[in-house]
């Protein structure tokens, strides 16, 4: 060695055969040349080649100089750096460079040119190929380990690989990555934080998915190097999460996102870090414990994991978190419940016992995910959930939350059609979950009605039904014109009744054709929606069907699973006329008392009443299944019970089954005919209501059955018995209602003389002085129930009339408006009570409503009318307006109801209580949504766009506004902000969506209004005033709340001509400028206004005339002694002696 350093003290530079010297004076392409064959000389050398070794030293320093190493050109470059890497596998274990500067620019060079690594594609890859099989099989950089700078040159060389890798590499330069680094980790001294986070950044998430192939690279160097890392990685961990020192790293928020990709490379890589998390599962800090739990879920629960065997305590450490304190923790527990339960069934023992304690959780969400988690598992393999796992699915059932019920209902349902139905997993599943079909039918029927989800299936299944047979007997008629058009709506009708309806379009069309074409098919049909298909039946119907489609060749077929769906939804799956009669044999063994109802925990007259409930709902969606002699006696010996609700839902079962049942079961019709006639007189009201819609149903020649039952009542009412006179004034109004012709001079006298004179105009017996405003139905005196069910026969009577001919609706709703002007006391005598004064405000506006729904009937009534019945949902008492507000929701859904009674809602703005604001905001988004459905499916009816377009309610809500009797200083501030709270009230919800520029059609109407006069009062100016002002209210909403108000309005709205004069197009109220942009009246006033809204249903307001307790003893509330008179209309105070007067002439 001696000899050679001497040869390098003499500067001269040896170069190989036929290479002349290397220098700046040549050019770059004879510079390449030569050195490829520098390159070649010392590729052929090894390490024996003493000589040569000797020969090329100086050579090998000159390769070193800058000159070289700072080289502008790349292929230069490269073939120096190979150059250098046979220059050190040649010397090894001495390299000919002592100076650590010089080593270090040396490996920092050859660093920067395995970047060319990256471009497989380029000529020059194999050279750099050979550069990184020479350094990682000469393992070079070892030779840094001595130098102080090694840790910036070991973590420069991770980084260039980690970037360079790509999926264009093979295995090889894969390979030999992992040699050259594993050989610094398992060699070296000691390992950095900056290179181990320079591996550790690539199992981040986040980098992990946008460099995949540096991921493996990262987790084949860690399993490589498992034992000598762990003591670093472990250090790491133990400074960020025991120490809490997160400034040792940039990784330490990714902690727990590390220890989950460490354990799945390998989980020696954490054996000192596991216990750690032990501790972190005890923090005080919420967060924290939550990512642990979601850590340990991963662990725990992944397939292969041997975790909670191999760590016991951690395991049950983490079983611990089952009881957090804090919600999601417990959360994020039992949804991990279901991965653990499907890929570690023999854990199913340790998790039962705190998932039993989950299932009674006070948090719904929690006892949702128990339920969901369960579930999951049962439907993967029957085997991994034990009895006691379905039993905890079983008892939510009964959940007080309709969410956990309808989730452990669907899930049972899941589980039993998969096993029991399907069979999937043999007869000895199919056994142990027979229990779930009883269980189902029987919690059909709890008292919520948020459990009648089995009646709505019904339902719609037998709409379905029928929309399926009138498309087979279209496609059965000749083919004319309109078959096509006709032909298209109705598959339309039956696609909406899907699940996804524009998917399934062209598939119910699809099907259309092959009844057109395949007469099998069709008849398999047909006798599937028959009445009388059984269930036997339609089984083999819906397999011949789905055989018929079906094809082997291709096992995925969209269109068959919309058949077997649609099959799925008409077929009687469950209920036919054996069904019916066992059912029917049940309840008959629950009156007998020979059931085990009380064994199953059900009172005995409950199981009764619940019995008779499904067969009612029944009837309906099945009638053809009833017509058994069987069951009709059945039905008749629950007639004659004394349980009312029993003999109800055994009245209304025969009015729906009952209409063959005179020609096919005489011997029954004589005997049910007696019994009807004898509740039609002397039953409960109820029972005489459904008495006569039986005989109306039922009989051929009801006109003698009803005379019959007539003539007596008629004759024999007496006002001094008040109790005696209720049922027949109930059973008179329905013969008013269900035979007109027949009973229509006798009753106009009854209702003339009887009811209005002496009835009505009358109080008799005081009423009880109390403040309470409400008293339950049983505390109400027998005359206020009599007058209640006088009103209902006046308004039955012109409903069965249906004409206005001689003046009779003008004189009952000048009536009812009288009532609920005197506040319920029509006489104004001061004997009523007030709890009965509210029974009468009540019967009074739900009677206007009823009245309004017949259209000969609406269009007399007077606008000062509708606003006093629209103040009913306002009244002072809670129940008042509760049962008011349901009636008017009711008959709007129904779309009976004009659009303007849509507008009584706003007036809820100002209710005190927050449920009544909350439920007629509900309505108000229901019937919103319910009218824009309508008009998506039923185009042709754009003629009816003024009462159908929810749009238009806001004419109609502007007026009622104006004449609100609580708006009484135009200018008030706090009565505008109350008309603001109301415009929006019904606005936001309009303004939800701007559908077909919807905003800028509510603005054009506001404009419009502005450029009319009230209709009721064209000539008082102050009401003008008050119409303009709060337009300017409404306008100043509509350009708050949007941005395209400003845009140019569909269509031009056409006002109601009641509520508005024609417009004026240059009134002076217009006050719109030049440019034809919005100029607000009273800037200061409506500025005072403009204060943000408050959130839907937060209003709070002092009113005098509404109550804020809803409980049936309520009493006034102390701040709002009475019921504000000065709310009403002075037209429509009537005398008492007027009325008798109009009501006598009649």
């Amino acid at each position: 060695m001696a000899h050679s350093k001497n040869r390098a003290t003499d500067g001269k530079i040896t170069y190989p055969p036929g290479v002349k010297e290397i220098s700046d004076k040549i050019s770059k392409e004879e510079m390449v040349r030569r050195l490829k064959m520098v390159v070649k000389t010392f590729m052929d050398m090894d390490q024996d080649s003493e000589e040569e070794k000797e020969l090329y030293l100086n050579l090998a320093l000159h390769l070193a100089s800058d000159f070289f190493l700072k080289h502008p050109d790349k292929d230069v470059r490269l073939l120096v750096a190979c150059c250098l890497a046979d220059i050190f596998r040649i010397y090894a274990p001495e390299a000919p460079y002592t100076s650590p500067d010089k080593l270090k620019d040396i490996f920092m060079f050859i660093t920067r040119q395995l970047k060319g690594l990256e471009d497989t594609k380029s000529a020059q890859f194999n050279r750099y190929f050979y550069l990184l099989e020479n350094i990682a099989w000469v393992k070079s950089y070892n030779i840094c380990f001595e130098l102080e700078d090694s840790n910036e040159i070991f973590t420069q060389l991770y980084r260039t690989l980690f970037q360079v890798i790509n999926n264009g590499h093979n295995q090889k330069v894969h390979m030999h990555m992992v040699d050259l680094m594993s050989s610094i980790v398992c060699e070296g001294d000691s390992v950095s934080q900056e290179l181990l986070d320079t591996v550790l950044v690539n199992l981040v998430p986040a980098h992990k998915n946008l460099n995949k192939q540096a991921y493996d690279l990262a987790k084949a160097l860690l399993k490589r190097t498992a034992q000598a890392i762990e003591p670093y990685i472990t250090n790491f961990f133990n400074q960020v999460l025991m120490l809490g020192k997160t400034s040792v790293s940039d990784l330490s928020e990714h902690v727990f996102d590390l220890i989950l990709e460490l354990y799945n490379i390998d989980s020696h890589l954490l054996l000192s870090v596991l216990p750690q998390l032990e501790f972190k599962l005890k923090s005080n800090d919420n967060d924290e414990r939550l990512q642990v739990v979601k850590l340990l879920a991963k662990m725990f629960g992944a397939k292969d994991s041997e975790l909670a065997s191999q760590n016991k305590p951690l395991w049950q450490c983490y079983l611990g978190r089952f009881n957090d304190i804090h919600v999601p923790v417990r959360l994020e527990c039992v949804k991990f419940a279901s991965h653990c339960l499907m890929n570690h069934p023999d854990l199913a023992k340790d998790l039962t016992e705190y998932l039993k304690v989950r299932s009674h959780d006070p948090e719904e969400a929690i006892r949702h995910d128990v339920i969901v988690s369960i579930v999951t598992a049962s439907k993967k393999d029957l085997s991994l959930v034990n009895d006691h796992l379905l039993n905890f699915v079983r008892e939510r059932t009964l959940d007080k939350r309709w969410r956990v019920r309808k989730e452990a209902m669907m899930g049972l349902a899941q589980i039993y059609k998969k096993y029991a139905l399907q069979a999937e997993a043999g007869k000895e599943a199919a056994k142990q979950i027979s229990w779930i079909k009883d269980k189902l039918l029987h919690i059909y029927y709890q008292n919520s009605i948020d459990d009648r989800a089995l009646n709505e299936m019904w339902k719609c299944q037998n709409m379905l039904r029928h929309h399926v047979k009138d498309l087979l007997d279209l496609i059965k008629q000749p083919k004319s014109d309109s078959y096509n058009k006709t032909v298209f709506s109705k598959v339309m009708v039956i696609t909406r009744n899907l699940p996804d309806p524009g998917k399934t379009q062209d598939f119910v069309k699809k099907l259309a054709q092959v009844l057109e074409e395949d007469e099998k098919i069709r008849k398999q049909l047909e006798t599937l929606v028959s009445p009388s298909c059984s269930c036997k039946q339609a089984e083999v119907c819906v397999k011949e069907v789905t055989k018929k489609l079906g094809s082997p060749k291709q096992p995925s077929n969209p269109f068959l699973e919309m058949v077997k769906f649609l099959l799925e939804r008409i077929a009687p799956v469950h209920i036919d006329t054996e069904s019916i009669s066992a059912l029917i044999k049940q309840v008959n063994k629950s009156i007998e008392g020979t059931a085990d109802d009380e064994d199953e925990g059900v009172p005995t007259e409950q199981a009764i009443r619940a019995g008779l409930e499904l067969l009612k709902v029944l009837s309906f969606t099945h009638p053809v299944s009833f017509h058994s002699a069987e069951t009709f006696e059945s039905l008749l010996g629950c007639l004659k019970m004394d349980d009312e609700k029993v003999a109800e839902a055994a009245l209304q079962i025969f009015k729906n089954t009952g209409n063959k049942l005179e020609e096919s079961f005489p011997h029954i019709k004589s005997v049910l005919l007696t019994v009807l006639q004898h509740k039609a007189k002397k039953g409960p009201p109820r029972q005489a209501k459904y008495a006569i819609h039986c005989i109306h149903a039922m009989f051929s020649n009801r006109d003698t059955h009803f005379a019959q039952i007539f003539e007596p009542l008629h004759k024999s009412l007496d006002t001094d018995n008040m109790e005696q006179l209720i049922t027949p004034l109930t059973t008179l109004g329905h013969l008013a209602m269900l035979a007109p012709e027949q009973f229509a001079a006798p009753l106009k006298s009854l209702v003339a003389n009887f009811i209005v004179k002496d009835l009505l105009m009358n109080d008799r017996i005081p009423g009880k002085k109390t403040t309470k405003l409400w008293v339950p139905d049983d505390e109400v005196s027998p005359e206020t129930l009599a007058k209640i069910q006088g009103l209902k026969l006046m308004v039955r009577w012109l409903l069965g009339v249906k004409n206005n001919q001689s003046k009779s609706g003008n004189s009952t709703l000048r009536m009812l408006t009288a009532i609920l002007s005197s506040d319920g006391d029509l006489t104004e005598q001061g004997k009523m009570g007030k709890p009965d004064m509210s029974r009468l405000r009540l019967a009074a506006g739900c009677a206007i409503l009823r009245l309004a729904q017949e259209p000969c009937y609406h269009e007399i009534i007077t606008l000062e009318q509708y606003q006093l019945c629209a103040l009913v949902i306002n009244d002072e008492c809670y129940q008042v307006r509760q049962a008011f507000a349901q009636k008017l929701h009711k008959g709007l859904c129904r779309l009976r109801l004009p659009l303007e009674y849509l507008a009584v809602f706003t007036l809820c703005a100002k209710d005190p209580v927050k449920e009544r604001r909350a439920h007629a905001r509900q309505c108000l988004v229901k019937n919103i949504n319910l009218r824009r459905e309508y008009l998506k499916q039923h185009a042709a009816v754009s003629e009816k766009l003024i009462s159908l377009l929810p749009e238009y309610v806001v004419p109609y809500a502007i007026h009622l506004l104006v004449h609100d009797p609580d708006y009484v200083k135009v200018q008030d501030i706090e009565q505008l902000k109350d008309i603001k709270e109301a415009l929006w009230f019904v606005l936001e919800i309009l303004m939800a969506k701007n559908e077909n520029n919807s905003h800028a059609f509510i603005r054009k109407m506001v404009e419009n209004i502005k450029q009319t006069k009230d209709g009721q009062c064209p000539d008082d100016p102050k009401i003008n005033e008050k119409l303009y002002t709060v337009c300017d209210v409404a306008m100043n909403i509509v350009i708050s709340k949007s941005t395209t108000y400003s845009l140019e309005s569909p269509k031009d709205p056409v006002l109601p001509a009641r509520y508005f004069t024609q417009p004026d197009k240059v009134l002076n109220c217009c006050r719109t400028s030049r440019t034809g942009k919005w100029m607000p009246k009273a800037a200061n006033v409506l500025g005072a206004v403009d204060k943000p809204l408050s959130a839907t249903g937060k209003m709070q307001t002092n009113l005098s005339r509404m109550e804020t307790i809803s409980n049936a003893s309520s009493n006034s509330n102390p701040s709002s002694p009475g019921r504000s008179k000065g709310r009403l209309v002075s037209q429509t105070h009537i005398h008492v002696s007027s009325l008798i007067y109009k009501f006598g002439s009649v």
